[in-house]
């Protein structure tokens, strides 16, 4: 769910209290759904995705007209997921209605005043058609599956890698092939036809709906709506004229743990009430996570649950006063053998229960916004649970309530069928309000903050923010060399307010900080820039700042820069007669300095600086670094120094994932693999012919291959073998046994078992004999030919390795999400024909499919 930190909507009330009503009911603990921006995993390029050798890599210009895959949407790095326009808030007369649960009409509420800072729409003409771009070969070394995968015992194997050839350009019906499948023969591309409007009798453009493929099942894909190329006929305010949706789904409730399943107290089983119980498995579930280490964390949950115990006290009369006296252990087993029972089902019945889970929420899937089908973004309403929050939050650990329909304001189309929750109770309003972009909110209790249901991050809705956002970050291009030499000037200013300001516009503009806004005294001690105090900045002569302060999400900036002179003395002189606790601006703040920098370029604010410098920076990069006479992959390394220099810029550092190491340790052990297969191949070479020992390029061993490894390498490929013919073995029986034969008998498999530890044992006698030979004979062309393509692997993977190392610290999802314009990496691709998809992950592809129209000489 999005949250809208800054936004409050002061006429919407929590009204939650600990009470039996007001605890959550779910079923078993539920990890509480991420605040953060897509997931690395959710970010991974599609190149990445494990998919059939056979599959044709798509050319980045086949999805130009790509078809978009809607996903779940995401909040922004800096709350781009707010309303386009606003939230409800105060009660004005004038505006749209507002019905009642009810049905009753009444006033609606009036949007907060902070729309006036939302960007406008402005009317645009049907996008012009770029003109056709390269058609991009694949290259095959880029990312191919080991060759230790599979033919482990077949080294000549490798020469029977894919070819060559170009993957011919896919029109956009055919171009979201999923993995694996053949591209469909190209379809016309869309067109537009014009649609007279009943209302002024004029003609408007509108893009042609195209057909999707059709599915498996027989179920045709939804039609796109291909915003991008429709002309927008609004004013800039009103985002939808008829929305239809079947509201949100909530959780099931809460059952009982069975009678045997108690948590203790001193020793001695409590026996708790349902209300109790479902807190108390809250922190049960997360016993052996890091949250349950933390004193703030189990702080809070404490004094929470206590207030739930006041109310539903144990059955037994235990009293409950000490956390260090409580035992949760045997619910957390209980848990843990109801995750393994889940993990332990059958394909079958995984899939059996997925089906009912996607017939259950078919119909929440979707909405009908102007007569179109268009993807919810996150419709699930999320379940009770204890409150993790980012950083060192001091509420953390907090018993997050139960959401109820009474909570929730429902925003639909008037006239629009009602949607009736799934749980008992009404909801609190209905509103029909065109000018914002939400569906439902209500306030969660731990913080006060909005939650709101918004359309997919494929949708036209989201598609039309995002690309605002880009294009207003272009044309502050104009007028970034006004405002620079405006602000030099005011570093000099007698006007302290003024000095102060040109201060804080330096370091947005110079160091891509964030504003800042005031926060609570129960919130993260997290700052901006104009929130900074004394304390977080520290003078070094002659010229240099040592920033360092908790930023967005308490992540720690940390940052010795050298500044302007000026600039230096500026900071040594607000710091004057100032505790460290001080404000270091304190005749700035956010909201005077986006109203001073909105003076130079309508709707200009701190965070379009930010995005702008990312991009532009990005696109220096790019330009600066990309090989021009390289592999795919060496070309995929410049573009990840360039994001990683962005994310570097913007802040969007992290502590080295624990299982990176491991990671490490598995790619090494798949290139000490792919040398292992160059070196049995450069073997059989010399059992052809001893004359290919004096060539050069034969000469020398592969490093890394001790006696010790190849052995413990060549044992754990007969155990692989060995897995994999017994899985064959018992899929083959199942088949025939469905068909109506007979399963074939034990001693088949044995045999099979047998040839493959005959194998094995050939291969151990070729150890250190520098010879060796294949099952089947092959030209020495065809090795030498293997070989060359194994060196290209190899080098490829090395590749990959060094860039794996180099982004351990770094976070580039984020960047790549809200701050990168996606066109820039559109281009790129195009220009130096890499696949697209070895960059975006199919949820980015379905975010951006307007930045696939871009040809290959586009630039931010």
């Amino acid at each position: 769910m999005s949250s809208d930190d800054d936004r409050p909507l002061g006429s919407l009330q929590n009204g939650h209290k600990v009470s039996p009503a007001g605890v959550r009911q779910n079923g078993h603990p539920k990890e509480e759904a991420s605040d953060s921006p897509m997931s690395e995993d959710e970010d991974m390029p599609l190149s990445q995705v494990t998919a059939p050798k056979s599959e044709p890599v798509t050319p980045a210009k086949s999805l130009r007209n790509k078809r978009a895959v809607p996903v779940e949407s995401s909040s922004d790095d800096d709350d781009d997921d707010s309303p386009l326009a606003s939230s409800p808030a105060k009660q004005s007369a004038g505006t749209s209605k507002v019905s009642t649960a009810n049905g009753h009409k009444a006033v609606k509420a009036e949007n907060d005043d902070k729309r006036s800072s939302a960007p406008t729409k402005k009317k645009r003409a049907p996008a012009k058609k770029e003109p056709p771009q390269k058609k991009m070969k694949r290259d095959p070394d880029a990312s191919e599956p080991s060759a230790s995968e599979g033919e482990e015992f077949k080294p000549v194997k490798n020469e029977k890698m894919p070819k060559k050839r170009k993957s011919k350009v896919k029109d956009e019906a055919g171009a979201d092939a999923e993995d694996g499948e053949t591209p469909k023969p190209a379809k016309k591309k869309a067109t537009t036809k014009k649609v007279k409007d009943e209302a002024n009798g004029s003609e408007t453009p509108q893009p042609k709906k195209k057909r999707g493929k059709v599915k498996d099942e027989g179920e045709e894909e939804e039609e796109v709506f291909r915003w991008w190329e429709a002309q927008q006929n609004n004013d800039g305010e009103v985002k939808w004229q008829t929305l239809e949706h079947n509201g949100v789904i909530f959780p099931p409730p809460y059952e009982s743990l069975p009678s045997d399943v108690k948590m203790r107290y001193k020793g001695k089983e409590v026996d708790l009430p349902q209300e109790s119980e479902e807190v108390a498995g809250f922190y049960a579930a997360m016993l052996e996570t890091e949250h349950a280490q933390d004193a703030t964390f189990n702080k809070n949950f404490f004094e929470d649950w206590l207030k739930v115990l006041q109310e539903h006290p144990p059955r037994n009369k235990i009293k409950i006063a000490k956390f260090e006296n409580c035992d949760f252990r045997p619910m957390f087993e209980y848990f843990e053998a109801e995750k393994a029972k889940k993990k332990a089902l059958s394909n079958a019945e995984k899939k059996e229960l997925k089906k009912q889970k996607d017939a259950f929420e078919e119909k929440y899937v979707t909405c009908l916004l102007d007569g179109r089908k268009e993807k919810v973004g996150n419709f699930r309403v999320e379940p009770p649970g204890l409150f993790r929050g980012r950083g060192d939050h001091p509420k953390k650990g907090a018993l997050k309530f139960r959401v109820r329909p009474e909570d929730i304001t429902i925003n639909i189309g008037e006239g629009a069928p009602i949607p009736v929750p799934n749980m008992p109770g009404n909801w609190k309003g209905i509103v029909h309000d065109q000018t914002v972009t939400w569906l439902a909110n209500w306030v969660e209790n731990v913080n006060g903050n909005y939650k709101y249901v918004f359309l997919a991050a494929g949708s036209s809705l989201k598609g039309q923010s995002d690309m605002q956002k880009f294009e207003k970050a272009r044309e502050l291009k104009s007028h970034v060399d006004r405002i620079r030499k405006d602000y030099s000037a005011d570093l000099r200013s007698k006007v302290m307010a003024d000095r102060q300001r040109a201060t804080a516009m330096y370091f947005i503009d110079k160091l891509a900080l964030r504003a800042g806004n005031e926060k609570g005294e129960d919130e993260a001690d997290t700052v901006g820039c104009c929130s900074l105090r004394c304390e977080h900045i520290t003078l070094e002569a002659p010229d240099f700042l040592i920033f360092d302060f908790l930023g967005k999400d308490s992540i720690r900036y940390y940052n010795r820069v050298s500044v302007d002179p000026q600039v230096f003395k500026n900071i040594k002189l607000f710091k004057e007669n100032k505790e460290d606790s001080d404000n270091l601006f304190d005749r700035v703040n956010t909201s005077l300095l986006n109203k001073h920098l909105a003076s130079y370029m309508k709707g200009l604010t701190a965070k379009v600086f930010r995005t702008y410098n990312a991009s532009i920076t990005f696109q220096q990069q790019l330009d600066e670094g990309t090989p021009t006479d390289a592999t795919v992959q060496e070309k995929l390394n410049a573009y990840n120094h360039a994001n990683r220099m962005v994310a570097i810029l913007c802040n969007h550092q992290r502590s080295a994932p624990k299982t990176h190491e491991q990671s490490m340790g598995k790619m090494r052990d798949r290139l000490r693999s792919l040398k292992y297969d160059r070196m049995k191949l450069r073997h059989v070479l010399f059992s052809m012919d001893p004359k290919y020992k004096k060539q050069k390029r034969y000469t020398d061993d592969e490093s890394d291959l001790d006696d010790d490894w190849i052995e413990e390498h060549e044992d754990s490929l007969q155990k692989k073998e060995i897995e994999k013919a017994e899985k064959k073995f018992t899929k083959d029986n199942e088949k025939l046994v469905q068909e109506g034969n007979k399963a074939q008998p034990d001693s088949v498999l044995q045999e099979k078992i047998e040839a493959i530890e005959n194998e094995c044992k050939r291969i151990a006698k070729e150890r250190g004999t520098g010879k060796a030979k294949l099952k089947r004979e092959r030209a020495p062309e065809k090795i030498e030919e293997a070989i060359q393509k194994l060196d290209e692997r190899i080098k490829t993977f090395k590749l990959q390795m060094d860039d794996r190392e180099a982004g351990k610290e770094v976070a580039l999802g984020t960047s790549k999400i809200n701050y990168l314009d996606p066109r820039i990496t559109a281009a790129w691709c195009s220009a130096h024909n890499v696949p697209i998809e070895k960059i975006f992950s199919k949820t980015l592809l379905a975010k951006f499919p307007w930045a696939m129209e871009v040809n290959d000489t586009w630039k931010f």
